[in-house]
């Protein structure tokens, strides 16, 4: 199912973001002050609007309760962050989640209520795209330019299975390197283990592979 999701600030890791999830099928809206970029990336998400994020009334008027996600992109700005989080929390929007610049500003931002923090020198926009795309997805790792290493929780109509079972090399070109609890290690997997609710997988794939199971 697809997701709405608006990236607001287009720096360098906004854009990345943005074209990223776009790619991957989202409905993308974007959101900076700078007319030019907004012009720019209107053709390469699903729509682009030209607002201050400094201000209230601009952000208010972005209808931003209708987001199933929403990522503020200003990493240099405190203030514009700050506003976005706490007007994307009081309109009841279901993930916020904010890029940091500093450890000082992921604790404030936190405190305002953001449910995640990225720190753009731990994970690149294409990564974060995977990851936040996907309700499976709990983390995504480019092994080349073709190759991909992902941890993901099953998927509901997988649960009770084993690997023999589900055959996922056939249905999905898809290889299981381990498995673990929630909470364990990584263990090797037992191909007639049933997997169940807490089960966490770690699966080799194609990256052209990804948006036939996600």
């Amino acid at each position: 199912m697809k997701k709405s999701i608006a990236v607001l600030g287009l720096g360098k890791y906004g854009i990345s973001l943005a074209e990223a999830l776009y790619a991957l099928g989202e409905d993308v809206l974007v959101v900076d002050r700078n007319e030019k970029l907004i012009r720019d990336m209107s053709s390469r998400v699903t729509s682009a609007v030209c607002a201050n994020l400094d201000n209230e009334d601009e952000v208010m008027a972005l209808g931003l309760q209708n987001m199933d996600i929403v990522i503020t992109c200003m990493g240099g700005n405190l203030s514009a962050s700050i506003l976005c989080v706490a007007i994307a929390k009081e309109k009841g929007v279901g993930a916020v989640i904010a890029k940091t610049s500093s450890a000082r500003m992921k604790k404030i931002l936190e405190r305002v209520g953001a449910d995640k923090v990225i720190c753009p020198e731990e994970e690149g926009g294409v990564r974060s795209a995977r990851i936040l795309a996907s309700q499976y997805i709990r983390d995504y790792f480019e092994i080349d330019d073709n190759l991909c290493m992902i941890e993901l929780r099953p998927k509901q109509e997988w649960i009770g299975k084993d690997l023999i079972e589900l055959n996922l090399r056939k249905m999905y070109n898809m290889n299981v390197a381990a498995i673990r609890e929630k909470g364990g290690k990584w263990r090797f997997v037992d191909p007639t283990h049933k997997l169940g609710e807490k089960n966490l997988l770690l699966v080799i794939l194609e990256k052209g592979s990804i948006n036939k199971w996600r």
